[in-house]
């Protein structure tokens, strides 16, 4: 059985950019269904409760209040019922430290935040239509870090 539609949370403190996230999906001719967080506290909260849809996709950035991304990460892979959820970093951040931290704690693939709509656009679309299996076996650095 197929899902008509593909589950995406972000969770990202920037108002501007939880809009410009959505924006772009509403434009993308991808059957998605998104939710965003303001905060880590808030994700998890939502995560752990009994009635969260747990997404395909989890859009993660890093610099949060409350609970930041490298926090979240560790604690979703630290239980086994988010093992099938695929973790994207969503960063403005490019530091080798926070790409090699995020690699080891088990995240998907790291994304730098584009500034322009038209690659945002780009980078989502590749990101949701991407062969997830391949991505979440036999990782290697060379596809952590998804260029643009």
């Amino acid at each position: 059985m197929t899902k008509e539609y593909t589950h995406i949370i972000l969770a990202d403190d920037d108002e501007d950019d939880r809009l410009f996230f959505t924006d772009a999906f509403e434009e993308l001719k991808i059957s998605t269904k998104v939710q965003t967080f303001k905060d880590g506290a808030e994700l998890m909260e939502y995560l752990n409760s009994e009635q969260a849809v747990l997404p395909e996709i989890l859009f993660l950035d890093l610099n949060m209040p409350k609970k930041n991304g490298i926090e979240c990460l560790h604690e979703i892979k630290s239980n086994p019922k988010f093992e099938n959820m695929a973790i994207a970093i969503y960063s403005t951040s490019s530091s080798e430290e926070h790409i090699e931290e995020t690699f080891v704690s088990g995240a998907n693939i790291y994304i730098k935040k584009p500034s322009e709509f038209q690659t945002l656009k780009k980078v989502l679309s590749d990101v949701v239509t991407m062969n997830w299996q391949y991505h979440t076996t036999g990782m290697n650095k060379d596809n952590f870090l998804l260029r643009f």
